[in-house]
């Protein structure tokens, strides 16, 4: 089993040192559930919603969110994206929407974490600006699905 990263020799929690890594292109991908009402969903997809857009809103939200992960998530490095993409696709025999973020970069160090960040906080947008008509909205399933460059190679989930 790999050991963790983000300690050091003593146990301490630290910055990994990426300095001596060479720039290579990374990419991650990342997704995100949002369970709903089927009315909830409707409102969305409608464009009724009193509070405006709600996917225009939560793909901003999950941009922006993308680019502040470092300032988000201790240790982690801030990163030059050079590409976020933020989907969203409703799902209405699920009652669900689902949230599929992209992260693309030339760095020396892996965007994971961002494409992970993105997805979340696109959910939690969702769940902001519904939460006035229902309140018992799940987010769920937030996961990588691929993350491709770096020294750990190609990572893709089976499903």
């Amino acid at each position: 089993m790999s050991q963790l990263t983000h300690i050091n020799s003593n146990g301490d929690a630290n910055m990994v040192d990426v300095s001596a890594k060479a720039d290579t292109v990374r990419e991650a991908r990342a997704e995100a559930f949002v369970n709903m009402n089927a009315e909830t969903l409707a409102l969305i997809m409608s464009g009724d919603h009193h509070k405006g857009d709600v996917f225009a809103t939560a793909r901003i939200a999950g941009i922006q969110a993308a680019k502040k992960t470092w300032d988000l998530i201790p240790l982690c490095h801030p990163l030059l994206l050079s590409k976020v993409e933020v989907n969203l696709q409703a799902l209405p025999d699920d009652n669900a929407v689902r949230i599929e973020s992209v992260c693309k970069l030339a760095g020396k160090t892996g965007v994971e974490m961002e494409a992970l960040t993105a997805a979340s906080v696109a959910a939690l947008t969702i769940y902001d600006m519904c939460k006035a008509v229902q309140k018992d909205i799940v987010i769920s399933q937030v996961r990588l699905l691929e993350k491709v460059g770096g020294k750990s190679g190609h990572f893709k989930v089976n499903s």
